[in-house]
């Protein structure tokens, strides 16, 4: 089977910063687009950011622009996130996903239906 696995998660003060990795185990199949995915106590899952490996193109969320940088290799379907100048507000179980290069369905790097595959997601908590 298609497994993602995140790490990096943890606890940081305001203002410090993280660096998220995603990666595949088990089965290695190759992805159209990777992104990333969070979960607060209480609230919806929210889009992060996303990378389509075509054109290397990134997206990121409006909360999170100038602070989150998407990267990664698509040859080893690896995604990172590295988040700066961190907030409370950031507080969060990050999820990774994974697009499948053989979906038919439209592909919008915000909508969670556009992934295939996801990870069990790592914590982040933001706290001083």
């Amino acid at each position: 089977q298609v497994q993602l696995v995140e790490s990096g998660g943890g606890l940081v003060q305001p203002g410090g910063s993280l660096t998220l990795s995603c990666a595949t185990s088990g089965r290695t199949v190759s992805s159209y687009a990777m992104g990333w995915f969070r979960q607060a106590p209480g609230k919806e899952r929210e889009f992060v950011a996303g990378i389509r490996w075509i054109g290397g193109i990134t997206f990121y969320a409006d909360t999170v622009k100038g602070r989150f940088t998407i990267s990664g290799d698509n040859a080893k379907n690896t995604v990172y996130l590295q988040m700066n100048s961190l907030k409370p507000e950031d507080t969060a179980a990050y999820y990774c996903a994974a697009r499948s290069t053989s979906s038919s369905r439209p592909y919008y790097a915000s909508y969670y239906g556009s992934y295939d595959y996801w990870g069990q997601g790592t914590q982040v908590t933001v706290s001083s």
